[in-house]
């Protein structure tokens, strides 16, 4: 692990919400399976034999889909860092591209729009950039973020100096 050159004033880290585990998603594809299967056994019962093919492709498509997006969501993070003079924004998507946005601190303005019906959107504008962050956060943790970086971004403007001289 490397020392930073600068003392981080500020870092978060944002991922996507990922309610569903790997023994969750293997108990959902047992029980699709076996509702499936049920049916499956309905049709074949009343002639429709046909159908089954088609049935488990569609079982099959839609644990695929499940997996895909799981496997998405675990990749998507943004990375927020806030050292003196320098404010980046470093997104990973969900194909693991990255995307990094540097800002100014000292002219950076964050501002929460409120959304009563969602979770709102939390934007960084600095200098003619708008850059929207948190975009996969809850309302409650957005409102948090807002928070504790407009506390950081106060303190890196306004920074305390240790003059021996004035002890």
């Amino acid at each position: 692990m490397t020392v930073p050159a600068e003392p981080i004033l500020f870092q978060a880290v944002c991922t996507p919400p990922r309610s569903l585990s790997r023994r969750g998603f293997r108990v959902f594809a047992v029980l699709l399976g076996a509702v499936s299967a049920a049916v499956g056994l309905l049709f074949l019962a009343i002639g429709a034999w046909p159908v089954l093919p088609f049935l488990g492709l569609e079982v099959a498509f839609a644990l695929g889909m499940l997996a895909l997006h799981a496997r998405g969501t675990a990749r998507r993070a943004e990375l927020l860092l806030l050292v003196p003079g320098r404010l980046s924004v470093a997104r990973t998507d969900a194909r693991g591209r990255r995307e990094e946005i540097v800002l100014d601190p000292y002219w950076a303005r964050l501002t929460h729009r409120e959304d009563p019906g969602h979770a709102g959107t939390l934007l960084l504008e600095s200098r003619g950039r708008v850059v929207e962050i948190g975009r996969d956060l809850a309302a409650e943790d957005k409102a948090s973020l807002h928070q504790a970086l407009h506390g950081a971004l106060a303190r890196a403007r306004h920074p305390d100096f240790d003059n021996v001289q004035l002890r």
